[in-house]
């Protein structure tokens, strides 16, 4: 990470992130196959678009970018994605943040600043 603000932006959309992938994760494992309302996955493009800012070519897939809003894609679409995105989030999160005195924080410009993060784990 560059700087403080970058971190804040980062955490914001990963928070964001994960928390899609848990609430239509839930509406998923009841009917898998039912289509995204538009306003949901208007939120959830949004959220893709910040994610894309951030990932850049770390993408999970180069030619994906949002759902189309006009092809409301099914939950379990969406599930799938959400959950690719949030593993390449924290994969760039694991190598930007160090450890000191048992407690974690972001590298910014290759040094350990005072912004502290959680552990390195997935979900």
């Amino acid at each position: 990470m560059k700087n403080e603000k970058e971190v804040i932006q980062f955490e914001k959309v990963q928070t964001q992130i994960k928390g899609l992938y848990s609430e239509i994760g839930i509406l998923s494992k009841k009917n898998p196959n039912d289509a995204v309302n538009k306003f949901k996955l208007k939120l959830i493009n949004q959220s893709l678009k910040e994610a894309n800012d951030i990932l850049k070519d770390k993408k999970p897939y180069s030619d994906f970018a949002v759902f189309n809003e006009d092809d409301a894609p099914t939950t379990s679409d969406v599930v799938m994605i959400l959950e690719q995105y949030y593993s390449a989030l924290e994969k760039i999160r694991c190598a930007n943040i160090g450890q000191n005195w048992g407690h974690w924080y972001w590298r910014i410009n290759g040094e350990l600043s005072k912004h502290e993060t959680r552990s390195s784990t997935l979900k």
